[in-house]
C-alpha cells in the first residue's frame, strides 16, 4: 500500500493559534430531527424538551450550549415556528448567545427547520427590536432539507390514497414504528419532497450549510428500495448532500465515491441548493448513526475545504491510499479508522 497525503489541515487560514481560539468560542445550538413517536403521543412542551435532550445524549448534548426542541406532530410554518423556534431565537438574541458566532448542529428534519429559521430570523428579530443572530454555519447530519420519499409514502398511506402492498407498508412501519393514520401526520407533510424543496428554497442569508452524510441503513435495506440512488435508510443522497433537485445520485461528489474510491462519479451531485456544501461521507454510517458515538468505518471527504460565513475555513486532513488489488486510490480522513463521524466533525471546532 502506498500513500499520497493531501495537503489538508484542521487549522483555519488564519494564524493557527488565534484561529483555534476563535473557533472554540463559537456556541453550538442543536436542532433535532423527526421523532416518529410524537405523532401518536403528541407531547406537551415539557415532554418536547425532555425528548430533545434524549435525542442528542449519545454525543452532542454534553458539548452544546443550547437546543431548539420542536414537536413532530406540528408543522414547521405553524406551531413549530411560532411556539418553539421563535421563543428560542428571542432568548438567544436577548442573552447575546451568538455574538461570538453560532454553529447550528442539525440532524435529519432539523435541517429543514433550520433552513426556515435562517431565512426568517433576522426579519423576525429586527421587527421585535432585537439583534439578529450571528450564525456562521450549520453542520447538517443526514439533512432532510430536500425531503424524503418515505415522507410522501407515509402521508399517502395515512390518507388511504392508492393501493399499497404489504412490503411498502412494512417499510413505512419500520421507519415510523407504526402504520400512520390520517390524524397524526404532522411534520411528515413538510418532509414530502415537493413540500420540503419549496420551503425557504432561496434564502437571502448566505449561511453555509455544511453536510455530513451516510450510506448505510438501520432497516436492513428495506426502506432503501423506496429511496432513489444511495441513501442512509431515511433520506436519499439528493437530500443529505443538498442537491439542487431530487434525483438518483450515487455520491455527494463527482470525483469520489461513498467508500472513498477516487474515480469519476457519473451519478454524483454536481449542482447544489444555495450555500450547501457536502464535506464528509461515510459508507458505513446510517441515518441515526451519523450523530451517535459509535464508529462505523472510515470516512471520506467530498471537498478540500469549506468557508464559514465569517471567513474562517474548515479544512480536512486526509490521505489517499493506493490498493494494489484493484489499482485504485481511496481517500480517507485521517483518524477516521478510530474516530466516529461526530468526533471528526466536533474536531473542526
Amino acid at each position: 500500500m502506498k500513500t499520497l497525503s493531501t495537503y489538508l489541515t484542521f487549522a483555519s487560514l488564519l494564524a493557527a493559534g488565534s484561529a483555534q481560539a476563535t473557533m472554540s468560542d463559537y456556541k453550538l445550538v442543536l436542532v433535532h430531527g423527526f421523532q416518529p413517536g410524537q405523532l401518536q403521543s403528541k407531547p406537551d412542551s415539557e415532554q418536547v424538551n425532555l425528548d430533545g435532550a434524549s435525542y442528542w445524549q449519545d454525543y452532542w448534548q454534553s458539548r452544546a450550549d443550547a437546543r431548539i426542541d420542536w414537536p413532530s406532530q406540528e408543522r414547521i410554518t405553524g406551531k413549530i415556528a411560532t411556539d418553539y423556534v421563535w421563543p428560542k431565537l428571542k432568548a438567544f438574541s436577548e442573552q447575546g448567545l451568538c455574538q461570538p458566532g453560532c454553529v447550528f448542529v442539525t440532524h435529519s428534519t432539523g435541517d429543514l427547520v433550520t433552513r426556515y429559521l435562517i431565512d426568517n430570523q433576522a426579519n423576525w428579530l429586527e421587527n421585535a427590536g432585537l439583534e439578529p443572530l450571528n450564525i456562521v454555519a450549520t453542520f447538517d447530519f443526514a439533512g432532510a432539507g430536500g425531503g424524503s420519499e418515505l415522507g410522501d409514502i407515509a402521508v399517502n398511506v395515512a390518507e388511504g390514497g392508492g393501493t399499497w402492498n404489504s412490503m411498502l407498508k412494512y417499510a413505512v412501519s419500520l421507519w415510523l414504528g407504526e402504520t400512520p393514520s390520517s390524524n397524526n401526520t404532522g411534520v411528515l407533510n413538510d418532509l414530502r419532497v415537493a413540500n420540503a424543496r419549496q420551503l425557504a428554497a432561496l434564502p437571502d442569508s448566505r449561511v453555509p450549510r455544511i453536510r455530513f452524510t451516510g450510506d448505510s441503513s438501520d432497516y436492513l435495506g428495506v426502506t432503501s428500495g423506496y429511496l432513489p440512488g444511495n441513501d442512509d435508510g431515511v433520506v436519499a443522497s439528493h437530500s443529505s448532500c443538498g442537491a439542487s433537485q431530487a434525483g438518483d445520485f450515487s455520491s455527494c461528489s463527482v470525483n469520489v465515491a461513498y467508500n472513498g474510491k477516487l474515480a469519476s462519479q457519473s451519478q454524483g451531485v454536481s449542482q447544489f441548493m444555495p450555500y450547501h456544501y457536502p464535506l464528509l461521507m461515510g459508507e458505513g454510517y446510517s441515518h441515526s448513526g451519523l450523530i451517535n458515538n459509535q464508529h462505523e468505518g472510515q470516512v471520506t471527504t467530498a471537498a478540500e475545504k469549506v468557508s464559514l460565513l465569517d471567513g474562517k475555513v474548515v479544512r480536512v486532513q486526509s490521505t489517499d491510499e493506493w490498493y494494489w488489488l484493484n489499482g485504485a486510490y481511496y481517500r480517507y480522513v485521517d483518524g477516521s479508522d478510530t474516530l466516529t463521524m461526530s468526533e471528526i466533525v466536533h474536531s473542526f471546532l
